[in-house]
């Protein structure tokens, strides 16, 4: 049971997320029913460690196996989707695989159609919608040490 629970006020939603870069690009993926982008990952389940369950969502989605390398950032997100207020609590982690290709043109998971990825030059995150936005700027000079936002839109 992911750990995600909706009330009259709004949803709440635990995420993992990683943070994979390569030659200067990062992957991201977006539903094909969205125009906003983010990094991959998934819902964090009840009783389950954050980097067990980034671990699952890389495997389940894409069929790799990522070293988890270190907690980038811990961002508390707080949005609006779908008509949803959102309160998200999210780990971003540092991961590593040599195995997926490294190319520029989009390709699906092992789910299908319905996730897009993609690698990105981090030099151009500042053209797309990426959520939460403070990634933007903090993926240009990344810090040696975790660091905590609060994200309000």
């Amino acid at each position: 049971m992911d750990v995600v629970f909706k009330t009259e006020s709004g949803v709440f939603n635990f995420r993992v997320a990683g943070v994979m870069i390569r030659n200067g690009h990062i992957l991201i993926h977006r539903d094909r029913k969205d125009d906003a982008w983010s990094l991959p990952g998934g819902r964090v389940g009840l009783g389950e460690e954050s980097q067990v369950a980034l671990r699952r969502e890389f495997k389940e989605e894409l069929g790799v196996d990522v070293k988890i390398e270190r907690l980038m950032f811990s961002i508390e997100n707080f949005f609006g989707y779908n008509g949803h207020r959102f309160h998200e609590v999210g780990f971003y982690y540092q991961v590593t695989d040599d195995s997926l290709p490294l190319n520029t043109d989009e390709f699906y998971g092992l789910e299908g159609d319905r996730l897009i990825y993609r690698w990105i030059p981090i030099a151009a995150l500042h053209e797309i919608t990426i959520y939460p936005e403070i990634l933007k700027t903090e993926l240009q000079n990344i810090s040696n040490y975790p660091k905590h936002f609060v994200v309000n839109d």
